[in-house]
């Protein structure tokens, strides 16, 4: 199991509300970092797995605490 970082955001402590705003700024990062790749290579590729990552986890907690997103 992989350590944790001091920085991690504790993603079920978040409030609905809040989820809904990681899930909206994270689908605004995927979408400029997939335009800034197809016009010009990114420095770090892994960042967009990152974020569809992100994406993923604050749906599924969504999900989980019975609200829609």
């Amino acid at each position: 199991m992989a350590k944790k970082k001091q920085d991690e955001i504790r993603w079920h402590e978040l409030t609905p509300d809040e989820l809904r705003a990681k899930l909206n700024s994270g689908r605004e990062k995927l979408f400029d970092l997939k335009f800034k790749n197809t016009t010009a290579p990114l420095k770090n590729p892994r960042e967009i797995r990152a974020v569809r990552k992100d994406i993923a986890r604050a749906l599924t907690i969504l999900r989980q605490k019975g609200v829609s997103a």
